[in-house]
C-alpha cells in the first residue's frame, strides 16, 4: 500500500516541503532513496526500534521510502517521525491515511518513540502556512517556536504514540497558543546590563551613542582593564528595539542554526555574538556540506563583537569585508546556493600595542621601535575603511571608581535620543530600498546630504592638513558628522558636529602609531 505524509527540508533561512512516500509491498529490505544522507538512511533504525517499542506491527516485507523532490539533498534526522508514520499508515495500522497529507509532520525519534527537538522549526511553519495545510506537528520543545505563526494550528508532541492515537482519533491534541505580539513587546525593555554600570568613560559612552544612531561600525582601543569589553557589551541596550519583521527574520536564522533555547519564540532583543579569536572563516561567515549560517548571520540586526581584534585570524577578518558592504553573505556549493542575511553593526576592541601601554598615561610601553606599527598592520585597509568610529580608551580614575553616588545616564535615556536619531533617517531614506541609516550612504548619496557650509569646509581642510589625515577618513567624517546632527536635531551639519567627527578618526592619523 502506498502512503504520503508530509515534512520539510531547511535550505538557508527558507524551507521546502517534502513529499514522503512510504510504499509497503511483497518482497524484502527496506529501501530509503531521493538524496538521502547518513542520517536520514539511519532514520530506518531509530524507526524500527520506536515501533517495535510501542507494540505496533513492522512489516518484514519490502518497504521503500521516496523523498521527494528526488534531485535535493535531505539532510538530519527530522524525518524520522514522518517516515514512521507513513509506514504505520502504509501497513494499515492507522485508518484513513489520507488524513496524514492534511499535515506536515517533524520530529526525530529515540529508540523507545520519544519525539527529540529539531532545527528551523519556524521557517517550516511559515512554509506550511503558505502552502495551506491544516496543520504541523513538531516536537514539544519546538511548539512555541512554530506557534508564533499564525493562521496554523500547531501541536506539539513529546512520544509517537501522541501523534498515532492523534491519527485514530482515540486522543486529541490541544493546538499551542502564542501571544505572539504581548510577549514580544514585553521582553524589549529588560536588560541585565545598562550603561549606569559604568563609571567614568563618558567620552566612551558618547561614541557608542552616534554609533548606535547611525549604524556605524567602530574600533575601541585602549589598555587592559579600561572597560572595551564592558562597553561593548552594553551597546544592545542603547540600540532601537527590533520591529517585528526583524525579530522574525532573526529569529528564523537562529532557528535554523539550532540556536533559540527550547520553548522559547521570538527573539525580542538585538543579538550580540562575541565570538572567539580562533573561529575559522567559515564558522564566521558560514559553511558547510549543507550550508550553515555563521556569526556574521547570528549578529544580524544587531551586534557583532571582535574583541582583541588582531589576534584573529587575518584571512577570517577578509571574508567579512564583502558581507559588511552586501549586508548578506552568499555561500555556493556543487549543488546547493544559499544566501544568509548579515546586517549587523561590527564593534571591535583591540590593545595599542602587543604589550598594551601604549599612549598609556601611567605606564610606559615596553614594545621595540616599530612594534606597534606591526601590531596595528594585522588589520587591513580595507577593513579600517569600513570602521567609522575609531575611539581611544583611557583607564578610569580611582576617584571615580570608587564613587558609589555617582550615576551615568541610564541606558533607557540614551535610547531614546537614539530612536530619535533613527526616525530622521527612516524619513531621510524613506524612499530608497534597504537603507535605514546614515552608515549605509553611498558616495554619491554623501555629496547630496552631507552639504557643509564654507567654515565647515575650512575646519575639515586644516583638520586634514593639521592631523595628516587619510583621504578615506574624509567620508567617515562627513557620515558621523550627519549622525551628530541628527542627533542633535540639527537639519544641517554644523561646525561643532564636524569637530566631534574629527575626533573619532584615531587611526588615520599620520605618526599615531609612532
Amino acid at each position: 500500500m502506498l502512503v504520503k505524509t508530509f515534512g520539510s527540508a531547511v535550505y538557508g533561512v527558507e524551507a521546502i516541503t517534502i513529499t514522503i512516500e512510504v510504499n509497503v509491498s511483497a518482497g524484502q529490505h527496506y529501501t530509503i532513496v531521493g538524496l538521502p544522507d547518513n542520517a536520514v538512511k539511519e532514520s530506518l533504525q531509530r524507526m524500527e526500534s520506536a515501533i517495535k517499542t510501542n507494540d505496533w506491527y513492522m512489516p518484514r516485507i519490502k518497504i521503500v521510502v521516496n523523498l521527494a523532490p528526488a534531485d535535493i539533498k535531505k539532510s538530519g534526522s527530522a524525518f524520522d517521525l514522518p517516515i514512521a508514520i507513513g509506514v504505520l499508515g502504509a501497513s494499515e495500522q492507522i485508518e484513513e491515511p489520507e488524513r496524514l497529507a492534511e499535515y506536515i509532520i517533524m520530529g526525530e525519534l529515540s529508540l523507545d518513540g520519544t519525539v527529540r527537538p529539531i532545527k528551523g522549526a519556524l521557517p517550516i511553519a511559515i512554509q506550511a502556512r503558505k502552502e495551506g495545510f491544516k496543520g504541523l506537528i513538531v516536537p514539544k520543545a519546538n511548539e512555541r517556536e512554530a506557534g508564533m505563526v499564525n493562521n496554523l494550528k500547531v501541536y506539539g508532541v513529546e512520544h509517537i504514540k501522541e501523534v498515532v492515537e492523534f491519527f485514530k482519533d482515540e486522543t486529541s491534541l490541544k493546538p499551542v497558543e502564542v501571544n505572539t505580539r504581548e510577549e514580544f513587546f514585553d521582553a524589549q525593555q529588560y536588560f541585565d546590563v545598562d550603561f549606569n554600570d559604568v563609571k567614568g568613560q563618558e567620552n566612551i559612552k558618547r561614541a557608542l551613542e552616534i554609533a548606535a544612531a547611525g549604524g556605524h561600525n567602530a574600533i575601541l582601543i585602549g589598555p587592559p582593564g579600561a572597560g572595551k569589553t564592558m562597553l561593548a557589551r552594553r551597546l544592545p541596550t542603547i540600540l532601537p528595539p527590533l520591529s517585528l519583521y526583524e525579530a522574525l527574520e532573526t529569529t528564523k536564522i537562529h532557528s535554523v542554526a539550532g540556536k533559540l533555547p527550547e520553548n522559547s519564540s521570538l527573539i525580542s532583543r538585538r543579538p550580540f555574538r562575541s565570538p572567539h579569536h580562533t573561529i575559522s572563516d567559515v564558522a564566521l561567515v558560514g559553511g558547510g556540506g549543507i550550508p550553515q549560517p555563521g556569526e556574521i548571520s547570528l549578529a544580524h540586526n544587531g551586534v557583532l563583537f571582535l574583541d582583541e581584534l588582531p589576534e584573529f585570524k587575518r584571512t577570517v577578518l577578509e571574508v567579512m569585508r564583502q558581507p559588511m558592504e552586501e549586508r548578506k553573505v552568499s555561500i555556493s556549493r556543487a549543488k546547493v546556493a544559499v544566501d544568509f542575511p548579515a546586517s549587523f553593526m561590527l564593534i571591535a576592541s583591540m590593545n595599542p600595542c602587543p604589550c598594551g601601554f601604549y599612549n598609556h598615561p601611567d605606564r610606559e610601553c615596553t614594545c621595540p621601535p616599530g612594534a606597534v606599527q606591526k601590531y596595528l598592520n594585522k588589520i587591513s585597509g580595507p577593513l579600517l575603511d569600513r570602521i567609522d568610529l575609531h575611539v581611544e580608551v583611557t583607564p578610569v580614575a580611582f576617584s571615580e571608581l570608587s564613587n558609589m553616588q555617582a550615576k551615568g545616564e541610564s541606558s533607557s535615556v540614551i535610547r531614546e535620543r537614539v530612536i530619535r536619531a533613527r526616525e530622521i533617517q527612516t524619513e531621510r531614506y524613506k524612499g530608497i530600498e534597504g537603507m535605514y541609516a546614515n552608515a549605509q550612504m553611498s558616495s554619491k548619496q554623501l555629496r547630496e546630504i552631507c552639504v557643509i557650509n564654507t567654515a565647515g569646509e575650512n575646519l575639515l581642510k586644516r583638520a586634514m592638513e593639521k592631523l595628516n589625515l587619510s583621504a578615506r577618513a574624509y567620508d567617515r567624517i562627513l557620515k558621523v558628522s550627519r549622525t551628530v546632527a541628527d542627533l542633535a536635531g540639527s537639519a544641517d551639519i554644523k561646525v561643532e558636529h564636524l569637530a566631534e567627527a574629527i575626533q573619532y578618526r584615531s587611526l588615520d592619523r599620520e605618526g599615531w602609531a609612532g
